[in-house]
């Protein structure tokens, strides 16, 4: 069994952790510690050419935590290591999460440092959840970025997820497939995500099925005969150009027949070049309808580039460079404790300081609605004239509101980019977003840095 969101079975969601969140659980167990604690995800740095974040993955984290347990099957198996005593394997037995969960709503943008979601339940149970968490956040965030630089690098034409086949794994794909179209795609190739998500398929052919027939042509009509209404035809197998008038040729063979060729498929070679000569073909054929889909090994910097020079390219599909994230693979996403047992508590390690206390992240607007500066405040904190970002998801355990719906999240993206200058969402080298801590938070990480170095930090050398 399994739920729509989980990439592993119902039944092992309480082993899908880091050892040492089961090890650093027994101890605080065997401590008596156990009061509420509130943890923070939040990205502390940007990866290179990035100047925003796409919040994505919620979905994920709510089904993982209604979902929390350890099935016999794995407290036998935490058993058989010899690492865990009786009676913390008893407490296993019956945990659940009963906590709640705070959270920027996905689709939505956000910055470095600013908590993209707060869990706050007994510790064991917050901490328990930190690798599933920064598992499915940390990926579909990274994507919904990625795509949604492609989105702007196209200007427009539509892009559809080819990235299947060279993701990281079954669940990297779907939920690439996901977040593509959070972040604007129009469709995805994955026939699985497609059902699952609600998202339009789409497809055309492969190499080896030209390569099939005696003949491209032949093929060509073979394709045409079975789909006469939705025919993309591949055209660069043997010689592009030659492809082209293959095309144009069943082309005519269909509006005989009253259907029309959708598009040609161009999958190698200079886009540029290729695009202008295959429209040139097409145009003086009669066929203007027709359009040219491009596709194979195209990212963000090859979509602006064949934009900027005014490639005719209608759609695009986009895989590999984009499925993996290939520039920015990784972010500096961390899972920190900012407050235990009623006292905000912070990391103080170079480089690594997390900000105390449970927080709500206020956005402002500019007098033309464009996003003007975010500020980092605490969640007890009312900040006149900013729209606080985090929202609440989870209480005692339970849902508070219905599953939202993947198009409402789109259109929250799309609501979100548009109010966001332009220049924030150039591909090289973007300014950073303005964002500041409220005097109150200020204040507060002055004085739990100070009382923390006071009881930590030796005189001696």
């Amino acid at each position: 069994m399994s739920s729509p969101e989980l990439p592993l079975p119902l039944d092992d969601l309480g082993l899908f952790t880091d050892l040492y969140e089961l090890t650093m659980s027994q101890a605080f167990f065997r401590q008596g510690m156990n009061a509420v604690a509130t943890f923070s995800l939040f990205t502390r740095t940007y990866p290179d050419n990035r100047g925003y974040f796409i919040a994505a993955g919620l979905e994920a984290v709510l089904d993982y935590l209604c979902n929390l347990s350890f099935s016999v099957e794995s407290i036998d198996y935490l058993k058989s290591t010899g690492m865990f005593a009786n009676d913390f394997l008893e407490y296993l037995k019956g945990l659940k999460f009963t906590g709640s969960v705070r959270a920027i709503p996905e689709g939505r943008l956000y910055f470095t440092e600013e908590p993209a979601i707060e869990i706050t339940a007994p510790l064991i149970e917050a901490q328990l959840a930190e690798t599933l968490i920064i598992n499915q956040v940390n990926l579909q965030c990274l994507l919904a970025t990625k795509a949604a630089r492609c989105v702007w690098a196209a200007q427009g034409r539509g892009i559809a997820d080819f990235a299947s086949r060279r993701t990281q794994g079954t669940d990297a794909a779907l939920k690439m497939a996901r977040a593509s179209y959070i972040a604007g795609f129009s469709s995805t190739s994955n026939v699985l995500a497609a059902s699952r998500y609600g998202i339009p398929p789409v497809g055309t052919m492969a190499h080896s099925f030209i390569s099939s027939f005696s003949s491209e042509l032949t093929a060509f009509r073979a394709y045409a005969e079975s789909f006469p209404d939705r025919t993309v035809l591949l055209v660069d197998t043997y010689d592009t150009i030659t492809g082209t008038w293959n095309a144009v040729q069943v082309a005519k063979e269909l509006e005989e027949n009253g259907n029309n060729l959708v598009a040609v498929r161009l999958d190698s070679g200079n886009f540029n070049e290729l695009s202008r000569k295959v429209r040139r073909i097409l145009d003086s054929s009669g066929l203007a309808y027709v359009k040219i889909l491009a596709s194979g090994g195209l990212d963000e910097y090859e979509l602006e580039a064949l934009t900027e020079v005014g490639a005719p390219i209608d759609m695009y599909g986009v895989g590999t460079k984009a499925g993996v994230s290939a520039d920015a693979p990784w972010s500096d996403m961390g899972y920190k404790l900012v407050s235990y047992d009623g006292k905000p508590v912070m990391k103080l390690s170079r480089d690594k300081a997390s900000l105390p206390g449970a927080k709500q992240v206020y956005r402002t607007k500019d007098m033309k609605g464009m996003f003007a500066r975010d500020i980092i405040a605490l969640e007890s904190e009312n900040l006149p004239g900013g729209l606080p970002l985090l929202e609440e998801f989870m209480k005692k355990g339970e849902r508070t509101s219905p599953a939202t719906s993947l198009e409402e999240i789109r259109a929250r993206f799309q609501e979100d980019f548009s109010a966001l200058d332009d220049r924030f969402k150039v591909l090289k080298n973007p300014p950073r977003f303005p964002v500041g801590l409220s005097g109150k938070l200020e204040r507060l990480t002055s004085e739990v840095r100070e009382e923390l170095l006071g009881a930590n930090v030796s005189d001696s050398d």
